[in-house]
């Protein structure tokens, strides 16, 4: 990340919001496509970098990186292949899905994202959600990931209770990750990496502390933390209800019981120790099952872009 980017994201407040993927603290249906004219691609007739200019902005005074990637995981991670249905759609400011456990604390980013979808109405709500978790990665030392555009804004939700569950173990990371979305353990393992950024709270989602001591950087620090501390298990209490791990060390890291599983089944600990060892690996899985993820239920022939140049 460049010095001046990294100086107005810390600031010396980052322990205040975070970013889960396991359905804490951290796709175009059937109906959609039917109506669609898939011989003419979506184009934006609005200037990208303009709107990223207002990204960083808030992304720096708001510290809200970590949740911006949180929102568009959520909102992309309703998708259910067995069904069709689910994606990105634009529809988590609607109960239920609002509602949901699972999106707990992530009113606060819908609402920064609102003032910006005001200002450029040319753009869908789904579309500005995938953009600012690629600016924000981007800001935070990541990848610069490939952009899709024209997805859908809907007024119905999906079904809710398609997230993982962070409490559970390694077959159910893949029930939803492969049976649900359609991902290899390569990129779920890289997926997963995200918990890189932010921090859980307990008022959320139960658990509580952050993965790393840089939780506005985006690394393979994740899985460094995961294979060079020795973790145990930190028992519940009334602020912290949920069970977690805590390093022994510093007594200051968390892992939820979700990530720990990585390091019990043998194929996802080939993918952990090959991300351990390379950053610009990880990197670049990332940014191939990140694209992936954001166009969940939608057809990216039928998309505008891809383009980096936002």
């Amino acid at each position: 990340m460049a010095a001046f980017r990294f100086a107005r994201m810390t600031r010396g407040r980052w322990g205040a919001f975070g970013v889960g993927l396991m359905g804490v603290g951290m796709g175009m249906g059937q109906t959609e496509a039917s109506a669609f004219f898939w011989d003419s691609k979506p184009k934006l007739d609005i200037d990208l970098k303009k709107i990223r200019t207002d990204l960083e902005d808030v992304i720096a005074d708001e510290l809200a990186g970590p949740e911006f990637v949180r929102l568009a995981w959520h909102a992309s991670g309703t998708y259910n292949k067995k069904t069709g249905d689910g994606g990105n759609h634009g529809t988590m400011d609607k109960a239920p899905e609002r509602d949901d456990g699972a999106n707990a604390g992530l009113g606060r980013a819908r609402g920064l994202l609102a003032k910006i979808h005001a200002k450029y109405p040319g753009i869908t709500k789904a579309d500005l959600w995938v953009l600012a978790s690629l600016v924000a990665i981007d800001e935070m030392g990541g990848p610069k990931i490939p952009f899709y555009y024209g997805r859908t804004d809907a007024a119905k939700c999906p079904p809710t209770g398609r997230l993982p569950d962070a409490s559970k173990a390694h077959d159910h990371i893949r029930d939803v990750f492969t049976g649900q979305y359609g991902f290899n353990d390569q990129e779920i393992v890289a997926l997963i990496g995200a918990h890189a950024l932010g921090r859980c709270n307990k008022d959320r989602s139960g658990y509580d502390g952050p993965w790393t001591n840089d939780p506005y950087g985006f690394s393979n620090s994740f899985f460094v933390e995961l294979l060079d501390r020795t973790w145990q298990i930190k028992p519940s209490s009334k602020g912290t209800p949920n069970e977690q791990y805590e390093d022994a060390e510093s007594k200051k890291l968390m892992m939820l019981p979700a990530d720990m599983a990585l390091t019990k089944d043998a194929e996802f600990m080939k993918w952990v120790k090959a991300y351990y060892a390379d950053n610009d690996k990880f990197c670049e899985d990332f940014s191939k099952a990140y694209v992936k993820l954001m166009n969940l239920g939608y057809d990216t022939k039928a998309l505008g872009g891809p383009t980096t140049d936002y």
